[in-house]
């Protein structure tokens, strides 16, 4: 997986969005407003990606590039580091729970908004 694939990936989903709010080279996803992924343009490719809490800490148990949400809530972000450690399905699948985490949370009127 690249930086590229990872980001068509995130904007084909229904709602989201890119963003540089904190800095030029931090590329931020959200749906409906709300950030469920982010990356760094510059240095070894990694991802944080938000995680049900108790999800969070078995990955991180079982995989030795899953580690806590650097900079982010360390409850509920894991940072992956992208070495080839873990296969890209895998990094899709936790994509997908972190969207999926952020879409439950939103209003009903913008989970309708989304068709959910």
């Amino acid at each position: 997986m690249n930086i590229e694939h990872f980001r068509e990936y995130c904007l084909s989903k229904k709602g989201v969005t890119e963003h540089f709010p904190f800095d030029e080279t931090t590329l931020v996803f959200k749906v409906m407003g709300k950030m469920f992924a982010l990356t760094d343009l510059e240095g070894p490719f990694s991802l944080n990606l938000k995680c049900d809490p108790e999800k969070a800490v078995d990955l991180r148990e079982r995989y030795p590039s899953v580690q806590p949400g650097y900079h982010m809530n360390k409850k509920h972000w894991n940072t992956i580091i992208v070495d080839g450690t873990v296969d890209d399905e895998m990094i899709y699948e936790w994509t997908d729970h972190s969207y999926h985490l952020v879409v439950i949370s939103l209003s009903k009127k913008e989970r309708a908004f989304l068709g959910i």
